[in-house]
């Protein structure tokens, strides 16, 4: 089985599954694994009760799967039992044994589970030691088996001190997204099962329930004396004793609990997608075409992983393939989350390192105001964004303004370079109509002045506010076409911008100093002199996403134009006649400081495109360009929570001081700078910056590597090789090359964790092309007949993937192999595409 396996989380109808954790070593787990196992063999008579051990230790005489079989004469199993007494990340550690890797042990659980109860039943996995005992990786066994997220009963621990560990047990399962159906506490003399009644009420509504210890029932029940050591040493007469009478006196309502949350779980799933039509307006949905069929119930997600809600009879009634097809009748199955959840996603879902971090803050904080206050989240995060952003001493940017998004992120930019742009050439803003420069294919957002920053389309121009307020620029733009990368003019400007021009890898496309723009510097100065000086148009910024342009299709512009039309914007001395002021000494002296800007703010949009998500921090350092405002989201808190960031220059800063306040960047959100977000994405940005030295990374960038190495790209491939320093994608450079070479691809970007593949559409191109469609459908439908699928969004023919910033070669690779069968039906994969092997 593939490690992609383990990210099915397990659900069948007729097929419960309980997951047995502890608060503790020694509070009982087995005893109720047993109890439950008895007891649920007399409640279903004919139905399969099993369990399971994954990994225990100890000599086989005090092996849990013999005990339970002996004593509820059901079938059990261990998976890796190991000789010594000792947590399982110490006993792996034998000579000659390699320890099953995470995935690997998840992936031997759930193929068990499946095989093990193939039709009805019920299935008991019994976890060793306590909540965030290690497994044998080393990993909390918490964490290694979270991906099956089986519903928990946690056995509480009635021992002095049983309190805490059990309250802490079940916060760690929380954390995780584990739903805790019941607490069992064996009864003690503490007295802790009514106090943990109490709490478990009032805070979770989870039930407690008491079971009798095997030593309590011997002394009141059998009369035979108390053996040394643990309940498990009893004699077997007193061991059977017990388990018939607490199996049939304590155990039905346990199981009635368990069923019931069973039940109740399928039932919410299934009417999910109808109670959401009728009550939810979707975000970029023509709802007169939208059904509940079309929802995608979404049970819960992990890593690169959607767990996805489809009953098997569901199929029989699409006329589709029956039950007994699905993978081991599964309701749930795994689905690639292929937009990156809308381009968020750089962490993985479910990162409990997150969670924690969401945790802490919310405990601390809460949520503050932040208008003339501050705390240290947001402090260091400005902090270190500002850092980060001046890795190379060229920087502009010194002062931080936060938002609640990327889109209101644009909005403040747009604020910030108009009036700094109105302050420098004399307009008011009232009564001037102001515009920015841009390019065609933007998006930056969906409120009204973010909207008014892109040309019109079939995102905003019904939208009744709508005005477009600027110029957009066409430009060329890269792709690899039949295995050549082309920088190819916009059909009918090849007399502005010559023919096209081929290069051997991307890296060379980049290598922007060894290529010349006198001809991208030509054009765009008579554009501007048209619109300026013969138009006697005003415009207060340059606003651009760095390098590839999401919304408007996934489009990799010609990164030499946008640095040319930074250039010119900067320099020319065109923009000076748009003013209405008297020159001054301040304008004279800023035109001589390198870091004040000149011509127009320069505005980049890296919500989608920055943090990673080409394979560097900045997109903008593609552009070797920097800019004098800058926003960031989406990967900022790691794709857990909305937070954006607006970075200044000190001269942009510096356009808002007065002795008016209405001078004053007026802006706000009652959740500005939210502590909870602003640590999440420190810690994020603490986990980022080990992605570099990650294998998988430093395997694709050795894939990227041209070819024909210049002197300075000798490193590349070095083991010491820096990735944020070149141009690469997680996508394998045979793959891509492949796709190129397709008769129904019209050209392929991959970089970082982007692939945009712009499919062949005889009807037209663009948003509303439906070229794309039957691909995202087929990957999503293959669900049904493999043990997972792939969910992906499509930009009218342009078909895109991105996995987060942690995915794995391997999960990319079999990706890579789904796309190459489904794309073109007709044709074999290519031998690379089938490699799955990871480099370490």
């Amino acid at each position: 089985m593939s490690a992609i396996a383990a990210r099915g989380a397990f659900l069948r109808r007729r097929v419960p599954a309980i997951q047995i954790y502890g608060a503790n070593t020694g509070v009982g787990k087995t005893v109720v694994s047993t109890l439950l196992a008895k007891a649920l063999k007399s409640h279903w008579p004919g139905k399969d009760v099993a369990y399971l051990k994954p990994v225990s230790t100890g000599p086989d005489s005090d092996r849990d799967d013999s005990y339970v079989h002996r004593y509820a004469g059901i079938r059990a199993k261990t998976l890796y039992q190991f000789d010594d007494p000792v947590s399982p990340h110490i006993a792996a550690r034998k000579p000659g044994f390699t320890p099953p890797t995470d995935d690997h042990l998840c992936s031997s659980v759930l193929e068990w589970m499946n095989r093990a109860v193939p039709k009805d039943g019920v299935i008991i996995v019994e976890t060793a030691g306590g909540v965030l005992s290690p497994g044998p990786s080393g990993t909390p066994q918490a964490d290694i088996f979270r991906p099956l997220r089986l519903p928990v009963v946690l056995v509480g621990d009635h021992q002095l001190g049983g309190i805490a560990t059990t309250l802490s047990a079940a916060e760690s399962l929380t954390l995780r997204g584990y739903d805790i159906v019941a607490v069992v506490v064996p009864t003690g003399n503490l007295g802790n099962h009514n106090y943990l009644r109490t709490i478990f009420h009032r805070q979770r509504s989870v039930p407690v329930y008491e079971i009798p210890l095997i030593s309590d029932f011997s002394r009141n029940s059998v009369g035979s004396p108390v053996l040394e050591g643990t309940d498990l040493s009893h004699s077997d007469a007193t061991l059977r004793a017990y388990y018939n009478a607490i199996s049939r006196s304590h155990m039905h309502v346990i199981i009635g609990e368990i069923k019931s949350k069973h039940a109740r779980r399928l039932y919410d799933l299934d009417k999910m997608s109808a109670k959401a039509a009728e009550v939810i307006w979707h975000p970029f949905t023509q709802h007169k075409d939208q059904t509940a069929a079309g929802l995608l119930p979404l049970d819960s997600a992990h890593g690169d992983f959607f767990q996805v809600y489809r009953p098997s009879n569901e199929y029989v009634h699409r006329g589709l393939e029956a039950a007994s097809a699905w993978p081991d009748g599964s309701d749930l199955h795994a689905a690639f989350d292929g937009s990156a959840s809308w381009w968020t996603q750089g962490l993985g879902h479910g990162n409990q390192d997150l969670a924690l971090a969401t945790a802490y803050a919310a405990g601390r904080y809460g949520h503050v105001m932040f208008a003339g206050a501050v705390h240290e989240p947001a402090l260091m995060l400005a902090t270190n964004l500002i850092r980060l952003m001046d890795s190379d001493n060229k920087s502009r940017l010194r002062k931080a303004f936060y938002t609640d998004d990327g889109s209101t992120g644009i909005e403040v930019g747009i604020k910030m370079a108009l009036k700094a742009a109105s302050v420098k050439y004399g307009w008011d803003g009232s009564s001037t109509d102001i515009g920015i420069i841009g390019l065609k294919g933007s998006y930056h957002g969906d409120t009204i002045g973010a909207m008014d920053c892109s040309e019109p389309s079939t995102y905003n121009k019904k939208v009744e506010w709508y005005r477009g307020r600027g110029y957009w620029f066409d430009y060329p733009q890269v792709k690899l076409k039949k295995g050549k990368w082309t920088v190819e003019a916009p059909a009918g400007m090849e007399d502005d911008f010559g023919s096209p021009q081929h290069y051997e890898s991307l890296q060379e496309v980049f290598n922007l100093d060894e290529r010349d723009s006198s001809v991208y510097e030509r054009y765009i100065i008579k554009v501007l002199k048209q619109l300026i000086q013969d138009e006697g148009r005003k415009f207060g910024a340059l606003v651009m996403e760095p390098v590839l342009l999401g919304a408007g299709g996934m489009i990799m512009v010609d990164p030499l134009f946008q640095q040319t039309l930074a250039k010119v914007i900067r320099t020319s001395p065109i923009l000076a006649s748009m003013s209405e002021a008297a020159p001054s000494l301040e304008t004279d002296n800023a035109t001589n400081d390198p870091v004040h800007w000149t011509g127009l703010p320069v505005v980049f949009d890296e919500v989608f495109t920055g943090m990673y998500r080409l394979g560097r921090f900045s997109s903008s350092s593609f552009l070797d360009t920097q800019a004098d405002i800058s926003v960031h989201a989406k990967l900022l808190t790691g794709g857990l929570l909305p937070l954006c960031v607006t970075l200044a220059s000190q001269s942009i800063f510096d356009a808002f001081l007065s002795n008016e306040k209405s001078d004053a960047l007026l802006h706000g959100h009652s959740y500005t700078a939210h502590a909870i977000g602003c640590h999440v994405a420190n810690v994020s940005m603490e986990k980022y910056a080990n992605l570099p030295k990650m294998g998988n990374w430093r395997r694709a960038a050795r894939d990227w590597a041209p070819t024909r190495r210049a002197p300075a790209e000798a490193s590349f491939v070095g083991s010491g090789m820096d990735p944020t320093k070149y141009v690469w994608s997680m996508w394998t450079k045979d793959f891509v090359t492949n796709l190129s070479n397709k008769e129904c691809v019209e050209g392929v970007v991959a970089i970082g964790s982007v692939l945009a593949i712009t499919l062949i559409d005889e009807s037209g191109s663009g948003y509303n092309s439906n070229a794309a469609i039957k691909l995202r459908d087929t990957l999503l439908e293959r669900g049904s007949r493999h043990d997972w699928g792939i969910h992906s969004r499509v930009l009218g023919n342009v078909f895109y993937l991105m996995g987060s910033m942690t995915s794995s070669s391997d999960t990319l690779r079999l990706v890579q192999k789904a796309v190459t069968k489904h794309i073109d039906p007709t044709a074999e994969p290519h031998e690379k595409d089938l490699d799955i092997s990871e480099d370490q």
